[in-house]
Formats: structure tokens, C-alpha cells, sequence
């Protein structure tokens, strides 16, 4: 999974304007979910969304901007931008830029501490992506404190976990996995290089969590060696001490990924991704996209955990799509005891992709039938009445809000360079 910062800058700018400025024009929604709209400004591409949604109606969308910041000429690319709703995703504030940039800013996180249901937490790479930043709003975003976790040599896909005071960030570094943790509600933070298996050529976290008793885990993928060739582990990372000491639990192996060539991507960017989070009984939850077999189409997997990620249920293939079909981009959300909301894209109408949910409420024992998500869009060159050219963004984002609505946020695109927009969706 190639990060946003490996991208061509210039070729952020949408190919058409008229096409960035159009409103979208969409067909019917899938039962139970609304109708997507697409969110952030509607000059330059909007890339690699991530959300959160608190318990007083109020949701979050936090995305690196290419291109235009509308009245920011000084704004540097990518920007940081923030998109808040003040009524559960019903109307949006104007995106703005969610603290004054002072250089580009990459790989967006946003969290709500699940104990206060109202402070929000975000993440993000700048200053050349030397610096692990970490921003907290105790007044609904409107306003932000700014720490740097950590600063070193080139870092990738930090990764976030909250509850109380405790705040965790996961993130590659030297391609190594560390994590920085604050006990302070992030006003301080100590950092540590994980001692994991083997010696990973590239350590990729996409999922962290914090469950009632305090224990942290994040879900990851360790790259033995960076190039086309190479398979993938993917591992639950715990620590019940407050990140002094870890444990590794290897979920899957996978087979390299597929080709990206004629996306215009990189070699590692469909490849395998795990992502965990827990409910409120503490039952841990994983979703990741894998193959046995090198370059093969991935398909999505679940398994689940009520021994603190200790020992893990067998492996179960979510997916409707019938044999052959690619999979990638695990989304999870978690909430009250049993309820587990899963999501994923993938091109079952190949070569288009589309986004795809899916909901228990017993831990997983049972499903509830596989709800597509996306939607045709008139005014966009790369969504057809069948799906999305491709993926726009190295990942996408699900929450659940004080109601128990569902809220979806991902990225569409014609390739991994641009144009592209992101697009959401609320429901049960």
C-alpha cells in the first residue's frame, strides 16, 4: 500500500475542472443507507478519507487535499482537511483546513475517546513526513492543540488509538514498527521500536484499538522484502502495560499482491491489510484482505478474539462475490457488546469496484446480507452506472455514532494519480 506522499503532485489537479465542480446526481440508495454524497471541496482531488463520529450527533472527516484550497493560495499540498457535521451527516460545515499548514500533510487519523464519547483525536505525517503529528479538540473541532509524538527519519501510515488519557500512535518508521504513547491525554508522548518477527522490510499498520481494561493492540502487515515478489504477514500486535511490552499473534500469510501497473500505482498498493478494533464487552475484532497464492485476487476475511487477542476464532470469508473477484481496503467498526460493522471494496462488476458493508450483531456468528455502498454519480468521468474506475486512496474510514448509525466515508478514482473526489454515506 503505497502511501499518498509517493504520489505525483502535479497530477493532483483534476483533469477537468468542470468535471470537479459538478454537484453528483445519484441513483437510489442501498435499503437502510442513504443515498452517497460526495464531501470536501469540489475543486482539486480529495484523497485516502478517515472519520470518526462522537456521541452528540457530530461526525468527522479528515482527508489530505490535492490541488486548489480555496481561499488558502498558501496552503501547501497535500492539506489537511477537515469536514464536520453538526447533525449526524445531514448537512457539513465548509471544509477547512483543520490547523494552519506548514508544509504538506499526509496519512489522516481521527478518533473519538470511546469513554467521554466527545474529544476527538487526529494524526497525520508532515514536514516532509519526518514528524508523527497528533492534534486533540475538546470543542468539536472547532478548535486544536498540536504535538509532534515523534520526529525521525522517513515515517508512513501512522495509525490511532484512544481511550481516557490513554493515546497511542502506530506508525513505520526505518521499516520498523513503533508506537508512541501518551498517558496524558496527548500532551506528552514516549516512543518505542517494537521488537516484532523476523527483520520486516516495511511494517504497515492500518488498525489500533484500546479495549475496556486498557490493553492496546494494533493490526499490521510485516513485508519481508520490498518488492513485487514478496508475501505478507499480518499480525495482531498487544501490549497490557501501557506499551512497555508486546506480544505478536500472526493471523495470515498472503501472497504478494496483485498488479497495479495499469492503475498507475505501485506494486504494494492492492496488497494485503488487516485492520482491529473491539467492542464494548472487549471482544476484539480483525478484517483483512489476503491470497495463498502470489499476485491471485485477495478475498476478505474476519476472525474474532474473547481471550484478549490470545487466541483467535478460524478464518471466515465474508464476501458474495463469487471466485476470482479482488478484494482490498478492510474497513471495521465496532460497538456495544456483539456489534461488529464490516466493510471492504471490490470488483465483483470487474473491472469497476464498488464499496460493500456488512453488520452482526452476536460477534459474527451470524451476517446480515452484503449491502453495496457506492452509487453511479453523474459529471464523473470514473464512476460508471456499474461502479468506480478505482480505489482513490490507500484506505477508507467507518464509525458509529451515539445512535448506532453506520457512517461511511472512501475514496473513488479514474487511477491512483487523479482526478478522484470522496464520497459518504450514513446508516444502519
Amino acid at each position: 500500500m503505497l502511501s499518498s506522499h509517493q504520489r505525483p503532485h502535479l497530477a493532483r489537479i483534476c483533469a477537468l475542472a468542470v468535471v470537479c465542480l459538478l454537484a453528483p446526481v445519484a441513483l437510489a440508495a442501498s435499503p437502510g443507507f442513504a443515498a452517497p454524497d460526495r464531501v470536501g471541496f469540489t475543486v482539486g482531488d480529495q484523497w485516502e478519507p478517515a472519520i470518526a463520529a462522537d456521541g452528540y450527533s457530530h461526525v468527522y472527516v479528515l482527508y489530505p487535499q490535492y490541488g486548489p484550497v480555496p481561499d488558502c493560495p498558501a496552503c501547501f499540498e497535500p492539506t489537511m482537511t477537515l469536514v464536520v457535521s453538526d447533525n449526524g451527516g445531514f448537512t457539513w460545515q465548509t471544509p477547512r483546513a483543520i490547523i494552519p499548514p506548514t508544509s504538506g500533510q499526509f496519512d489522516p487519523q481521527i478518533a473519538i475517546d470511546p469513554i467521554d464519547h466527545r474529544t476527538v483525536y487526529a494524526a497525520w505525517l508532515q514536514n516532509k513526513k519526518t514528524d508523527v503529528m497528533v492534534a486533540k479538540s475538546v470543542d468539536f473541532g472547532q478548535s486544536w492543540s498540536l504535538v509532534i509524538a515523534n520526529k525521525g527519519e522517513d515515517a508512513d501510515k501512522p495509525t490511532l488509538a484512544v481511550r481516557g488519557a490513554d493515546v497511542y500512535v502506530a506508525f513505520n518508521r526505518d521499516r520498523r514498527l513503533w508506537v508512541a504513547a501518551s498517558h496524558d491525554g496527548g500532551v506528552t508522548f514516549l516512543s518505542s521500536r517494537l521488537s516484532v518477527p523476523g527483520k520486516p522490510d516495511w511494517s504497515l499498520p492500518s488498525g489500533g484499538t484500546i479495549d475496556p481494561a486498557g490493553n492496546v493492540y494494533f493490526s499490521w502487515a510485516s513485508y519481508t522484502h520490498t518488492h513485487s515478489k514478496t508475501r505478507v504477514n499480518l499480525y495482531v500486535t498487544r501490549s497490557t502495560d501501557g506499551a512497555k511490552n508486546w506480544t505478536n499473534a500472526l493471523l495470515d500469510i498472503s501472497g504478494a499482491a496483485p498488479d497495479c501497473a495499469p492503475y498507475k500505482c505501485g506494486w504494494a498498493y492492492l496488497g494485503a491489510q488487516i485492520t482491529i478494533a473491539s467492542d464494548a464487552s472487549g471482544t476484539l475484532y480483525a478484517l483483512w484482505n489476503s491470497a495463498a497464492v502470489d499476485k491471485n485476487p485477495e478475498r476478505i476475511y474476519f476472525s474474532s478474539s474473547t481471550t484478549g487477542g490470545v487466541t483467535w476464532s478460524p478464518k471466515v470469508d465474508l464476501s458474495s462475490a463469487p471466485d476470482g473477484t479482488e478484494h482490498a481496503f478492510p474497513a471495521l467498526a465496532a460497538g456495544t457488546a456483539g456489534d461488529v460493522r464490516v466493510g471492504w471494496m471490490d470488483t465483483r462488476n470487474h473491472p469497476l469496484w464498488n464499496t460493500y458493508y456488512r453488520s452482526s450483531t452476536n460477534g459474527g456468528a451470524t451476517w446480515s446480507a452484503v449491502t453495496q455502498l457506492s452509487r453511479a454519480a453523474s459529471g464523473y468521468s470514473y464512476i460508471k452506472s456499474a461502479g468506480f474506475s478505482f480505489p482513490f486512496g490507500d484506505y477508507f474510514g467507518m464509525a458509529i455514532d451515539g445512535r448506532g448509525q453506520t457512517h461511511v466515508v472512501w475514496g473513488q478514482g479514474l487511477n491512483f494519480d487523479s482526478p478522484g473526489s470522496i464520497w459518504y454515506t450514513n446508516g444502519r
